[in-house]
């Protein structure tokens, strides 16, 4: 570890810092995982199975739609500012660049900043608070779509921004959900469940098969 890194004090649970300082510490540390909630430092558990499975299943249905989709970013665990006291770390990003009207951008640094077209929870252990305050904070700050796996109960959630508050959407009769930004977005509820790859991408070329608008209408 480098005499700079020593010199920085860890992130610690609970802690209140301020988002430049949480910056400051989270960057010296090694091989950790952090978020800044509402001004208090969250350290994230260590991945189990459940979590891992789900979020390379998922990472593959965006990866994949995003590479079909002109102008559409996938991103994996990448640190978002939302602002002075919220510093989060969401599982998926799926977003439109800004040539194509899109809400969010890199910034200097390599953070996301604005508010990206969907993003993707997996919970495991986080349950609470990615169906409570996470919910409360993406939709303040305008992101369009937030979806949640539930991997304890092996169920999706997933909300649409009407105006400033979120709506639930409803999947059909088999669980297939349908993204309202990203047409021909398809999940497939039980296959995520089950955790085949192959029926959670064959849904997806599904709805892709059906999508009948121009990738420059997405929004």
């Amino acid at each position: 570890m480098s005499q700079q890194a020593l010199a920085v004090p860890p992130l610690v649970s609970g802690e209140r810092l301020s988002r430049a300082e949480f910056e400051r510490r989270y960057e010296a540390m090694l091989d950790a995982r952090a978020e800044l909630v509402e001004g208090v430092v969250y350290m994230c558990s260590p991945t189990k199975d459940r979590h891992a499975a789900a979020h390379i299943l998922l990472a593959g249905w965006v990866l994949t739609y995003a590479s079909r989709t002109p102008g559409a970013l996938a991103r994996d665990n990448l640190s978002y500012r939302l602002d002075e006291h919220n510093e989060l770390q969401p599982d998926l990003v799926l977003m439109l660049s800004p040539a194509c009207g899109g809400q969010a951008r890199i910034d200097a640094e390599g953070f996301l900043v604005g508010a990206p077209e969907l993003v993707i929870e997996v919970a495991v252990a986080t349950v609470a608070r990615d169906l409570g305050i996470k919910f409360e904070l993406y939709q303040r700050v305008g992101v369009r779509e937030y979806l949640v796996w539930d991997a304890e109960a092996q169920q999706v959630h997933w909300w649409a921004l009407k105006g400033k508050a979120y709506c639930p959407l409803v999947p059909d009769r088999a669980r297939v959900w349908r993204s309202q930004v990203f047409p021909g977005l398809w999940l497939d509820e039980p296959a995520l469940a089950r955790q085949d790859p192959a029926a959670v991408l064959a849904r997806l070329d599904e709805g892709h098969a059906r999508l009948s608008m121009q990738p420059s209408k997405l929004l």
